[in-house]
């Protein structure tokens, strides 16, 4: 174990175990602390200043130490701290933040169900899913379908409906009741010469096949993320969500829209299912509710989903589930504040345009013999590090994104590698300016990395 002393790092190696994190590795190299934000910016415990390149975990939308944010929730701290839903009660806003959550939505909904994080939001929608089932007389409809490097969260039925390796390894996981079906990434899973429509075609048809085999009586809904984060920022090929949603129409399958990443601006517009023309039953939320400056989640459903529901809660006397902290008072005030924010600075439409300038700069960084594909949509980019543009692989998985991760840390930007795909996703607030910044050390880090691994001159 490296000898940090009686340091603020040694007491987290001591004391603290970290989420998606080697813990054993951690006793050795220990945390990188941060210490201050403003802006895009945070700062750590040495003074070092660095771009939050993925605004904290793909959330800070409004950036760090906004002022409003902060006397939003110091006005509610000090009128009504905490108070809860169950039992016929409720607060203001907690009712102003459903109306106004109804109200932007891109499809007629009906009701909001709160949460504290995306992972209990997803968690909870498949409960609700099975519980719907129940009352619709159907208790054979309870599968569902998501898919392969999708990423819905961490409890064991969100961590279930996500398609990706390590949340389901030594966890017992996926339950038996979650399916997966082909992940919609043209560049990486399309056939030589198939076009982005053809593909998704086979996605479609892929998904079809797999209702068939297990019988469509038994699937009750099917998630998905309007672009996938963690799986690699995947950007839908042209025509999925359509091809997709013909599908689930045909065999009275829900829809359930998972916008933790994608809602509230992320990708040009307040949500990715307007983005993409996606009709949802039910809309997960999270993040970019709140900046994530209070943990904070709801879940967004029509009437076609709720009325089984409700129905059933009244013959059985309850609907038996809900959360202490569901629709805190702080996190609701917070949120409505947030996207006051996000609204009147048309924060949406910054998204887009300095989004589309920071894409457009990443687009030469593919004469790189290392860069394999360049995607995004809106203020959500990646890239994908290759050995072989041909073959688009590498040798040994994760090897380059770790390395050029740490290259970008060096000079000064956070971002996150999911494995050889490196992520971007600031603040919402980033001027073009600070985007050319950001360009600017992920160019310098990506010629590091080409002169450490041996790329020819």
């Amino acid at each position: 174990m490296t000898n940090f002393g009686n340091t603020a790092e040694a007491r987290d190696i001591r004391h603290h175990f970290h989420g998606y994190t080697n813990a054993r590795r951690h006793m050795d190299v220990g945390p990188m602390i941060i210490e201050d934000g403003e802006g895009i910016y945070v700062t750590d415990t040495s003074g070092k200043r660095y771009i939050e390149g993925l605004a904290g975990l793909w959330s800070v939308g409004v950036g760090f130490k906004e002022r409003r944010l902060i006397e939003a929730a110091t006005r509610q701290l000090e009128k009504l701290p905490f108070y809860h839903n169950f039992g016929h009660k409720s607060h203001g806003p907690a009712i102003d933040l459903a109306e106004k959550l109804v109200e932007i939505a891109p499809v007629p909904m009906s009701k909001v169900f709160y949460t504290n994080s995306g992972s209990e939001a997803n968690d909870t929608v498949l409960k609700m899913v099975w519980y719907r089932s129940n009352a619709l007389g159907k208790p054979e409809k309870k599968k569902v379908i998501a898919r392969t490097r999708g990423y819905h969260g961490v409890t064991i039925a969100a961590a279930s409906l996500t398609g990706l390796p390590y949340n389901h390894r030594s966890f017992d996981l996926p339950l038996d009741r979650v399916l997966h079906t082909t992940c919609p990434h043209h560049w990486k899973e399309g056939r030589d010469g198939e076009t982005e429509e053809q593909f998704a075609t086979r996605c479609a048809e892929d998904l079809e096949a797999l209702i068939q085999r297990e019988g469509p009586d038994t699937i009750a809904a099917f998630w998905a993320e309007p672009v996938m984060g963690a799986g690699g920022v995947v950007v839908p090929p042209k025509g999925y969500f359509d091809k997709i949603q013909a599908v689930l129409a045909k065999y009275d399958i829900l829809f359930v829209a998972d916008e933790v990443i994608c809602g509230f601006g992320r990708t040009g517009q307040m949500f990715g299912s307007t983005t993409y023309g996606i009709r949802p039953d039910v809309m997960v939320m999270s993040k970019q509710i709140t900046s994530s400056y209070v943990p904070f989640s709801a879940i967004l459903m029509n009437e076609r989903f709720f009325a089984p529901i409700a129905d059933e809660s009244d013959r059985i006397s309850t609907f038996g589930h809900g959360y202490t902290a569901g629709g805190h008072p702080l996190g609701a005030a917070v949120a409505l504040e947030n996207l006051a924010i996000i609204q009147e600075n048309d924060l949406v439409g910054n998204a887009r345009e300095v989004g589309a300038h920071f894409r457009a700069r990443l687009e030469t960084l593919k004469s790189s013999p290392l860069v394999g594909e360049v995607r995004g949509v809106g203020l959500i980019a990646a890239v994908e590090l290759v050995e072989s543009k041909q073959a688009k692989s590498v040798t040994t998985p994760g090897r380059l994104g770790t390395l050029m991760n740490a290259a970008m840390h060096r000079n000064g930007l956070i971002s996150r590698n999911m494995t050889d795909t490196v992520a971007f996703c600031p603040p919402m607030i980033i001027t073009r300016q600070q985007a050319d910044d950001m360009f600017e050390i992920v160019a310098k880090s990506l010629a590091e990395l080409e002169t450490e691994v041996g790329v020819p001159a």
